[in-house]
């Protein structure tokens, strides 16, 4: 297995640098234009879902590069999302998003968020009268048919607390392959990590910059004087430093821009080496969550009526 892939409890092996899709503006050109050249400098994994809107988008580059031959659909790895609207029937969710991509299957199918909503429900921020009781047994086991029926080779979670990792460990037939939360040094995941160590669950890091660029992101990470101290000592730059942080702790890191020179970037972290001192360094940096989900909480429809109950007070 190539250094730069990591084999899930499914068996199958995912890249550990992935491309994420997500963009509050981006259109269809811009998002086609960046995956054609991520594949041209090696990226393999591509991270999309269906509240993105870019499905199409990553679809279309892909098919066309296998078209071209520029790759075999068996050297790509796709990851979609299940949205809360489609919680009461997955399998249908996925067939919507395979359409949306025009493929086959998914590499990997996540749970975006622990969250069922309305199935008419469209919005990235829900209103307060699409919120539903979730029953996660149902969920998940719409996702275990999924992988039955061959739409999918993994199925996995996103935005899980370590409570609710037990709490679905209890019931599911099919463990989670992949729990992909944001992680980042500020936002370490420690105990995360080690409760999805012990159920053989991979950790996959979204916003493993701290998210610059997003509406909801911040510059803290690789604007904060350790990071940048580290990439000077390195000669590399705060974004590799933090990715690399990430990669070390056995995640992969599912990274956005659709900026040449930032690709380039960001995949040459792969090349990077931090040393022990570096390590305790960034694990004094205070800890700061910056994807906190309030929008998913309210007090009279929502079933976390506080981000403390959506996190089970992981935050």
């Amino acid at each position: 297995m190539k250094s730069n892939q990591v084999r899930l409890n499914s068996g199958i092996t995912m890249p550990v640098i992935g491309l994420g899709t997500y963009s509050y503006q981006n259109d269809r050109n811009t998002t086609e234009s960046a995956i054609h050249m991520a594949l041209k400098m090696g990226y393999r994994h591509f991270d999309t879902a269906k509240i993105y809107g870019s499905e199409p988008a990553v679809g279309n580059a892909l098919r066309e590069a296998i078209l071209d031959r520029t790759v075999e659909r068996e050297d790509i790895f796709v990851t979609s999302k299940l949205w809360g609207s489609d919680h009461h029937d997955p399998v249908s969710g996925l067939k919507q998003t395979l359409r949306n991509l025009g493929m086959e299957y998914l590499d990997l199918y996540l749970v975006h968020w622990p969250l069922k909503l309305k199935p008419w429900a469209c919005f990235a921020v829900p209103k307060e009268d699409e919120f539903e009781k979730l029953d996660l047994e149902s969920t998940w086991s719409g996702m275990e048919k999924c992988l039955e029926l061959g739409l999918c080779r993994s199925i996995g979670v996103s935005n899980f607390s370590s409570k609710k990792i037990e709490g679905l460990s209890e019931f599911a037939s099919v463990p989670p392959a992949v729990n992909q939360v944001e992680m980042h040094p500020m936002w370490r995941q420690a105990k995360l990590r080690e409760v999805c160590r012990d159920h053989k669950i991979h950790v996959s890091a979204y916003s493993p910059l701290g998210g610059p660029g997003n509406s909801w992101g911040s510059t803290a990470v690789v604007d904060h004087p350790t990071i940048q101290s580290i990439a000077q000592k390195r000669k590399a730059t705060p974004a590799q430093v933090a990715l690399k942080w990430g990669l070390s702790k056995g995640s992969s890191v599912i990274v956005k821009s659709f900026n040449e020179y930032r690709l380039k970037e960001n995949i040459n972290a792969l090349e990077l080496k931090l040393d022990d001192q570096d390590f305790l360094q960034i694990d004094k940096l205070e800890e700061w969550k910056i994807m906190r989900g309030e929008f998913l909480c309210n007090e009279t429809t929502s079933p976390y009526k506080s981000i403390e109950d959506l996190w089970d007070d992981e935050i």
